[in-house]
């Protein structure tokens, strides 16, 4: 994990550094942009490690990351081009349900992740001790098995007294209450910073109370390379390729509206060539990060929002943020500090977060005319429910071809297909951009 904050700080900052100052006639649209991983690619690598666990899995993931950057560098200049596909009734829609998706997440680290030691349900101690009993007399002379406990099973069958533990359920609560205060109360600068503000002071709490580990900090160097490949050679299976490139085909289309939105608010023009390198510029950021064993990187759309609050329009303070991430991804005790907070705290944090992904693409659609097109209301209905059908009946695939899983099991993947089919259906397709330039205005999660 530590190692994982290391390398997304470090491919982060220098990704961000080809955007903003530019790379070549290639790479780099030159304005003040900051990059990130995006949460669009979250559920979907969520679903490949959940199929394929441990070293293994994490190979197919950076492996599909690995080839998703190299489909996205391909079809950057024609993506450039598909704006008309993607106007805010889909783009609304597309991101209210990865917030909707992520919910999980967040709600998981409050109560207890579905797997490892905070799982819903446990093996039973009994059952696990007569295993332990038959194993340490198999083979000694004239031992017998003892009796087979009834109903004997050594999968989780009891319930978990660790799960929704009162205490961590407090500490998520005391987190989010801070965030709200601080929003509330706060002014300027700290109010932007109510997230991060919010998971410091749980942190405090947790380590006052001895809830929080801190020997990896003291273990961890204070200054250590990033390395390719660090945690696992790559593996490259083509569904799963295909399907984070379709992930990678919907953010690529939201920072086109960014960049169009942020040449609006900067004054500088963008041509088609300008957004072309800005696009490839995230598919060069999502190769690297599959080779550096990070994630997918994009365009953040918060950039528009910064820009809009700060006043600031200079790409040169984007650069010293990439100088600064670079660094901190250098110094692994900084990520090992991260890596100590139980999950707790990031839990009140992450129900925030993802809910403000949500927000923001109801906010999206509330650009969208469904009074005088009535078809739009049925775009979102439709794409919202078949995206919430991976959620809410997750074995709904039990009977479809196993080679289409991985395609089929991501809500957002399905939300996406559904909308842009539907909108074409029911709208066609408009040449006109202002409206997504207005939609990247809004949007201030990603």
């Amino acid at each position: 994990m530590a190692h994982l904050i290391s390398a997304d700080l470090f491919v982060c900052g220098l990704v961000t550094l080809i955007q903003a100052m530019g790379a070549t006639q290639w790479f780099g649209i030159k304005l003040p942009v900051m990059m990130g991983v995006t949460f669009a690619s979250v559920a979907p690598m969520i679903s490949m490690a959940q199929a394929t666990g441990g070293q293994a899995g994490a190979g197919l993931i950076f492996g599909s990351v690995i080839g998703a950057g190299i489909v996205s560098l391909l079809i950057s200049p024609l993506i450039s081009r598909m704006l008309r596909f993607f106007p805010p009734v889909v783009t609304g829609t597309i991101i209210a349900v990865i917030g909707i998706s992520l919910m999980r997440v967040g709600i998981n680290w409050i109560f207890g992740n579905p797997v490892g030691p905070t799982a819903p349900s446990v093996p039973n101690p009994e059952h696990l001790k007569w295993l332990a009993e038959a194993q340490a007399s198999a083979g000694a002379p004239g031992s017998s098995l003892p009796p087979i406990p009834k109903g004997f099973a050594v999968v989780p069958t009891v319930p978990n007294p660790k799960y929704a533990d009162l205490a961590g359920v407090g500490i998520s609560g005391a987190v989010l209450v801070t965030i709200l205060l601080i929003a509330r109360f706060g002014k300027g600068f700290l109010a932007n910073i109510s997230v991060l503000a919010g998971i410091i002071v749980g942190g405090i709490i947790t380590a006052a109370l001895g809830l929080m580990d801190f020997h990896k900090v003291a273990n961890a160097a204070w200054f250590d390379l990033v390395l390719p490949f660090e945690i696992a050679t790559p593996v490259f299976d083509p569904v799963l390729i295909l399907t984070m490139s379709l992930v990678m085909v919907v953010v690529m289309i939201e920072s086109v509206g960014m960049f169009l939105a942020l040449s609006d608010m900067t004054g500088k023009p963008v041509t088609q060539d300008d957004l072309t390198r800005g696009l490839r510029t995230d598919g060069l950021g999502t190769l690297l990060g599959g080779i550096f064993n990070t994630f997918p990187y994009t365009s953040f759309s918060q950039n528009v929002g910064l820009v809009a609050v700060t006043g600031v329009k200079s790409r040169w303070v984007c650069v010293a943020g990439g100088v600064i991430l670079i660094v901190l991804g250098i110094l692994p005790k900084m990520a090992a500090l991260i890596e100590s907070l139980p999950t707790v705290v990031l839990g009140g944090a992450g129900l925030v977060m993802f809910g403000m992904v949500a927000a923001t693409g109801i906010r999206i659609l509330s650009n969208v005319d469904f009074q005088k097109n009535r078809n739009n209301a049925m775009i979102v209905a439709v794409s919202i429910g078949v995206g919430m059908i991976p959620l809410v009946a997750p074995n709904f695939r039990q009977w479809m071809p196993h080679a289409i899983h991985p395609l089929i099991e991501s809500g957002i993947l399905l939300a996406s297909l559904s909308a842009v089919v539907l909108n074409i259906f029911f709208n066609g397709t408009s040449g006109d951009t202002s409206a997504a330039v207005r939609a990247a205005a809004q949007a201030d999660a990603h």
